[in-house]
């Protein structure tokens, strides 16, 4: 059994971390929150998030943040190195929230993979 810490990453004021968080609290998981828009990126958790979900999982390419992006920017996302440049530059286009344990990553809404990494 794995004695990683689960690090919930995203935005408070986003809905999708909002039910992540309202979902580790009732069901009495203990994690860190990441705020990546006042800390950062980290980027050795990026690389891990690219490696385990890959990078068209990452973007998120309907979120307002995408939209706002001009036509070349987002013309300029083709691979996993384009992204992750773009993903440090503009941390909201991460789609929300990322849970993490150790080298497992669950992007997304997805309260059935939550329960499968926080049993580890």
């Amino acid at each position: 059994m794995s004695t990683s810490r689960i690090t919930l990453f995203g935005i408070p004021n986003c809905d999708s971390v909002k039910k992540a968080r309202v979902w580790m609290q009732d069901h009495q998981v203990d994690h860190d929150f990441h705020d990546f828009k006042k800390q950062g990126v980290p980027e050795a958790a990026l690389d891990t998030w690219l490696d385990q979900a890959g990078w068209e999982t990452l973007v998120n390419r309907k979120g307002t943040t995408w939209r706002q992006l001009d036509a070349t920017t987002q013309a300029a996302v083709t691979d996993r190195a384009s992204a992750r440049r773009q993903l440090l530059a503009t941390p909201s286009l991460i789609k929300r929230p990322v849970v993490m344990r150790g080298r497992q990553v669950v992007v997304g809404v997805n309260p059935q993979a939550w329960q499968d990494v926080t049993e580890g």
